[in-house]
């Protein structure tokens, strides 16, 4: 095939890629840029339209906003599943895209038809109404297809940008690299302008209109994500890496009582058979989790087909089977640490807007108000500056001096930005207690006004985001990346899945550790932390308590760093590259007949 030919290219349909890399970047970066805009215009301001047009509490309204995201970014698991076992990357970014986009439509129709929110509260809160059952589950429907959405585009829409770049030369494995870092670039530029002209005509103009406009900028990223599709590189659905993982573990049970020989640490009692069709690089053998070598022992009972395939899978597993789900078990220690990290950057978008909601959010001397949800951008602000230095001056700088790659590796790199959240938190505690004791000053004492509106100015929120942006500059785009370089290639989209459960997990923990403690504390001494009325409760301490958590959350990530093995390496810490690390790609595994 001639590379000038406008077609899509398929994996293992030709044995030449037309690997296109940056060339059809604009198609993928659009549609991402576009959906961010769509999706986050509407839920970085959710929080807001809960409270104040479906009247629901803060409470209500915090805890559906983080189940909302846990369940979208748990979904990834099944639209991973599905995007690796029948429909491809492709077809199911494709296929979510729209689905977003109908979320985002039923959702703006809250808005716009006044019967399908309950009426205005007025001046007088006691007369607000709930919403009718009829009215939350047509809400719910929209949050429903934004689910749907998520399933697929979450765990896809990275490896789908990297599949475009070669990875079996220099510069396509320079452009991967440079790939995650300008893809949160967009992505982080995206939501700047979601959260501030968006949110603002969501805030200040109408909720038809501000809704509206999101779902209009979806159905227009469908359309920029189906003009690239004759350019496309598109994998193949080879399978579910879940049943190899499975079979692994499985066949390593039933073989639990043979023995390995202890001097034996070689290939010749273990099978060995790499399949002609796998995308996967050969990987060297490794002394971590040996049990599970056994799933690779030949007995007597295991039957080897003519082209050296074992004639059950289920009984007979090869040995690149168990170094790529020991790669697997490798993450999860790590990805745990993930999940308490963002305990900590999630109160930034939620706890945060009541913080701004109760603080003098006029900008200087003007009777502009700055939407509450708009504080948010300042997070994307700091990380979208940070990003092109750190990738163009900061890495090229430190890699010289420690020849490494990335400068330094990708768990160095998460453990800064662990570090800096625990900042974050602390900074975070302090600013809340300085608004709350500035909103509750009188010239009688310290009494509790309510709802009274702080006179601090709500720009002094604006460092505890910037620590957020720069923790998630390091970690969240370091753990994006990790997962992506470590995990076998054909477990790119679980990775991608990983990742989001992760988030959902998170947003779960957090949903649940606000309702224990607005429970436990209703009735305490102190009173309660997280009442509707800030002023009347101490956020300052719940922030407090997470920082704890995020300091025990550093020292258990540190001691997993220690014990981590790159993939690659082999059992003494070597690269493995003599023999095994020879990097089998997919030059002919493209979406065939």
């Amino acid at each position: 095939m001639k590379k000038n030919e406008k077609q899509s290219v398929e994996i293992n349909e030709v044995p030449n890629i037309d690997y296109r890399g940056w060339k059809v970047m604009p198609f993928i970066v659009g549609n991402e840029t576009f959906e961010k805009l769509g999706t986050t215009g509407t839920l970085s301001n959710l929080l807001v339209y809960l409270t104040t047009i479906f009247n629901l509490s803060s409470i209500e309204a915090t805890n559906i906003v983080n189940i909302f995201n846990g369940s979208a970014s748990l979904a990834t698991l099944l639209g991973a599943f599905l995007s690796d076992t029948y429909f491809g990357r492709y077809k199911t970014l494709g296929f979510s895209t729209f689905a977003s986009f109908l979320g985002l439509l039923v959702i703006q129709l809250t808005a716009w038809i006044k019967k399908m929110h309950p009426a205005e509260c007025g001046n007088e809160k006691t007369t607000c109404t709930q919403p009718s059952t009829g009215q939350m589950a047509f809400l719910l429907l929209g949050f429903g297809f934004l689910i749907i959405g998520a399933a697929g585009i979450r765990p896809c829409n990275l490896a789908f940008g990297a599949d475009q770049f070669n990875p079996n030369t220099d510069s396509g494995k320079k452009g991967i690299n440079s790939f995650f870092n300008w893809y949160f670039f967009t992505y982080t530029f995206a939501q700047m302008v979601s959260l501030s002209l968006i949110v603002y005509v969501q805030s200040d103009v109408s909720w038809a209109l501000g809704l509206g406009i999101p779902a209009a900028l979806m159905l227009f990223s469908c359309i920029v994500y189906f003009l690239g599709s004759k350019y496309y590189v598109k994998v193949k659905a080879t399978g579910s890496p879940v049943t190899s993982i499975v079979q692994v573990i499985s066949v390593a049970i039933k073989k639990r009582k043979l023995n390995l020989q202890e001097d034996e640490f070689s290939l010749v009692s273990l099978f060995s058979y790499i399949s002609p069709h796998s995308i996967n690089c050969k990987l060297p053998r490794t002394t971590q989790f040996r049990f599970l070598d056994k799933a690779a022992i030949i007995t007597r009972e295991d039957n080897i087909n003519p082209d050296g395939s074992a004639s059950d899978p289920w009984n007979l597993c090869s040995i690149q089977q168990v170094e790529e789900v020991k790669c697997l078990i490798r993450v999860l220690p790590v990805w745990v640490s993930g999940i308490l990290y963002f305990v900590a950057i999630v109160q930034q978008s939620t706890m945060l807007v009541f913080q701004a909601l109760q603080s003098d959010r006029t900008f200087f001397n003007t009777d502009f108000k700055i939407p509450a949800a708009s504080f948010t951008i300042f997070t994307m602000l700091s990380l979208t500056i940070w990003l092109p230095i750190y990738d163009r001056i900061i890495v090229p700088t430190i890699r010289r001096v420690t020849r490494k790659e990335g400068g330094i590796t990708l768990l160095q790199r998460m453990g800064i930005g662990m570090f800096i959240s625990i900042l974050c938190m602390l900074v975070s505690g302090v600013v809340e207690w300085k608004r709350r004791t500035m909103a509750i000053t009188s010239p009688k004492g310290f009494e509790p006004r309510k709802g009274a509106i702080s006179s601090m100015s709500a720009m002094w929120l604006i460092p505890q985001l910037i620590l957020a942006g720069f923790s998630d500059a390091f970690t969240l785009v370091g753990q994006v990346e990790f997962y992506y370089k470590q995990f076998p290639e054909n477990m790119r989209s679980l990775a991608g899945s990983l990742f989001f459960c992760g988030l959902a997990l998170s947003s779960y923990l957090s949903s649940l550790l606000i309702s224990i403690i607005h429970r436990s504390t209703d009735k305490s001494a102190n009173g309660n932390w997280l009442p509707q009325d800030l002023n009347k409760g101490r956020l300052d301490y719940f922030y407090y308590m997470i920082c704890i958590m995020e300091v025990v959350n550093l020292g258990y990530f540190v001691l997993c760093s220690r014990w981590y093995r790159y993939k690659g390496e082999d059992g003494n810490g070597g690269s493995g590259t003599e023999l095994d690390q020879v990097t089998k790609q997919h030059e002919t595994k493209i979406n065939g007949v």
